[in-house]
């Protein structure tokens, strides 16, 4: 068991046989009483968010999370599949649990899938990822003072707002954490 007080952003727990993760957490301390945390937190099986309010005391329990390296091998539909590199043990994952990490998933790329006993609960990218420009759209000289910029398309059918000297084969780097071109590599 686990007080509420030490949640924080990112930190699962069960709660009413919910496994739940924090999203937004926010301590309030009135001038009288007790404290007050207020948490937004997500269904991992369900992947419905609603907000949570617990009084200061409370408690809760935690949930043990195995980080397991794995490698991406293809979607089918919703589901997404990963292959452990040692014991060649394949899991699905469904898209609603991926969030927008389905943007940048290739083939074959290793990432770290956090898992719940034998469940998994989604997976945890690197920082940045390498994609080709598969797309361009037509961009037009004139105003760069401003950082003009225009709209790509990558091979994993993400659309990124690049600068305009981006051009269709090259390959890029994005942040996974805001979804946004870092550079041209």
């Amino acid at each position: 068991m686990i007080d509420v007080n030490d949640l924080r952003k990112g930190v699962t727990f069960e709660l009413d046989g919910q496994l739940l993760r924090v999203i937004e957490y926010h301590h309030h301390k009135p001038g009288r009483g007790n404290a007050v945390i207020r948490t937004k937190v997500r269904n991992l099986r369900t992947g419905a968010q609603f907000e949570k309010t617990f009084q200061s005391g409370d408690r809760v329990q935690d949930v043990r999370i195995e980080a397991r390296e794995m490698q991406y091998l293809y979607h089918d539909g919703d589901l997404y599949i990963f292959m452990d590199g040692r014991t060649y043990e394949q899991i699905m994952i469904d898209a609603k649990l991926l969030e927008e990490n389905v943007n940048y998933l290739k083939d074959g790329m290793g990432v770290v899938v956090q898992m719940n006993d034998d469940e998994p609960l989604g997976i945890e990218m690197p920082t940045a990822v390498e994609l080709k420009v598969v797309q361009s759209e037509v961009a037009v000289r004139g105003d760069t003072a401003t950082g003009a910029s225009k709209y790509i398309t990558v091979e994993t059918g993400y659309r990124v707002q690049v600068p305009l000297f981006v051009n269709e084969g090259d390959t890029i780097r994005v942040d996974t954490r805001t979804g946004e071109y870092v550079t041209r590599v």
